[in-house]
């Protein structure tokens, strides 16, 4: 550890980077009782940290190695720092990106000099391409976490908040493959081992989280896209060597969580976080409610700031749920004169963010409703408790169906029979929709479809179809290669089962 301190002391990573701010959320601050400082990274050229760890990797390299060029696998911020590294040292560079990569991310890297090469649907397909492009043409990869000059180049960020800030009880990093972590921590530990260093992951990627309760680096069987900049499989080797001894804690968060986060970030600084951007402050926030902290100095990394601009939908959608503003519920009253009425009387002052009700000629109607809170999660089951003594409700507001798909479903049940229900993602290119209806429904009728665009590299669909067999089903479906789940059991479309025209 003291050889990666050192090289991190006498770092070369300052001929690309500069020293980022470190600023107080004066807002998020106040609101969390806690002195919350946010590590500006997103104010880096590249608006990341990741300039950091490749530079310092190819400052490194002997001339031999230079001369050979570099190749890199990535989906963004570690392509963009990759490219600018080679640009400044004169090095030939080619970085390998999923097909899926947004054209704004594509042609920064461009722009910076280097030779782009789309492959594959997703990170580890580019990755095992770029590995087999080192052999073919004797080329020096540039791993973006799993390497100790990366690492060391990485833990310069802990370097200048030590610098920056005399007192410190906590720092939150984001984990994806683990080197901006381990490099912090390491540093952290050798020059100030009383201050907690707490990695935050998604939820759906917790790669670190599962190799500590295992006590070995796991494969994770999927991770969540939403937090692309942290959507890897398998934490790194080196870093979690590191890790496991240097870093005291990890908190999970949801998406919810994090473009919550977003807002805040913005609210404070003016600055539009991407979703791992924002990961370590969704994870502040929700380590100090969860234990009860007060009056501490907490600095939160800001890793970086490369968000789609048409992502921004899906972030203010979710941020008011995600900082409890905003409740979904379903409630099923009785089709008879006044019962309507009666519901409304109930909500009282409540303010609506969103009502969706249908006629039915059954016994009972159906409401689909977005409930605007000031007090979070107990004004929230105020509310629930006094709409129940009347009505039946039920709860969405965590699930992911409702969230994403029926609250913006119209036209209710059709009565198919025999209907199953699957929710998929797949990778957001050119012809991939048409390229599953193609697969999906050359043998079974589609009796439901919802498709949205977030903005993100996967696009995600719901889909009901009339099926006799679905061990025959799911085989077609595993040749797809796509994420897909069975939801037929979901609450939430067994409550729009129950809704006809």
């Amino acid at each position: 550890m003291s050889a990666l301190v050192n090289l991190a002391d006498n770092s070369s990573v300052y001929e690309v980077a500069k020293v980022s701010p470190l600023s107080i959320a004066v807002q998020l601050s106040k609101r969390l009782e806690n002195q919350v400082y946010l590590k500006r990274e997103d104010d880096q050229i590249i608006h990341s940290f990741k300039l950091r760890g490749a530079y310092q990797k190819m400052s490194s390299m002997t001339d031999e190695e230079k001369n050979k060029g570099v190749i890199a696998s990535s989906a963004g911020n570690h392509a963009q720092g990759v490219a600018l590294g080679a640009s400044r040292l004169n090095i030939k560079a080619i970085i390998v990106m999923p097909t899926s990569t947004p054209k704004i991310k594509v042609q920064a890297v461009q722009q910076l000099g280097a030779e782009v090469i789309l492959h594959g649907d997703v990170y580890d397909d580019a990755f095992q391409y770029a590995k087999e492009l080192v052999a073919e043409k004797d080329l020096c990869f540039i791993s973006p976490y799993d390497d100790f000059d990366v690492i060391a180049g990485q833990a310069t960020v802990a370097k200048e908040i030590l610098s920056q800030l005399d007192k410190i009880d906590f720092v939150f990093s984001p984990v994806g493959g683990g080197g901006l972590i381990s490099g912090m921590a390491s540093y952290i530990k050798h020059y100030a081992p009383h201050i907690k260093v707490i990695g935050v992951e998604p939820i759906d990627s917790p790669t670190l989280y599962k190799a500590l309760e295992a006590n070995e680096r796991v494969i994770l069987d999927d991770v969540g896209r939403f937090a692309d900049g942290v959507a890897v499989k398998q934490i790194g080797a080196l870093p979690f060597e590191i890790a496991k001894e240097a870093v005291d804690d990890v908190v999970l968060v949801s998406n919810d969580e994090m473009c919550a986060a977003i807002k805040d970030i913005y609210e404070d600084v003016r600055s539009v976080s991407e979703p791992a951007g924002a990961l370590a402050t969704a994870g502040v926030k929700k380590y100090i409610l969860e234990h009860n902290l007060k009056n501490k100095n907490i600095v939160s990394i800001v890793s970086g700031s490369n968000v789609n601009f048409d992502r921004l939908r899906y972030i203010a959608e979710r941020a008011d749920l995600g900082e409890l503003n905003e409740a979904i519920i379903a409630v099923t009253i009785p089709e008879e004169p006044g019962s309507f009425l009666r519901f409304c009387e109930l909500l009282d002052n409540t303010s609506i963010t969103e009502f969706n009700y249908r006629f039915s000629a059954k016994k009972d109607a159906h409401i689909f409703v977005g409930i605007k809170l000031t007090n979070g999660e107990s004004e929230k089951q105020k509310l629930i408790k006094r709409l129940g003594k009347s009505f039946e409700v039920i709860d969405m507001s965590d699930n992911s169906m409702a969230k994403t798909h029926i609250r913006y479903m119209v036209g209710g049940h059709a009565n198919a029979e025999n209907e199953v229900i699957y929710r998929f993602e797949f990778p957001e290119r050119p012809g991939a929709l048409l390229n599953f209806l193609k697969k999906v429904k050359s043998k079974w009728n589609i009796s439901l479809f919802h498709y949205r665009n977030h903005g993100a590299d996967f696009g995600r669909v719901l889909i009901g179809l009339q099926v006799d067999d679905v061990s025959e089903l799911e085989v077609r479906f595993d040749e797809l290669g796509y994420f897909y789940k069975n939801e037929t059991d979901n609450k939430a479309y067994q409550y729009l089962s129950l809704i006809h025209i």
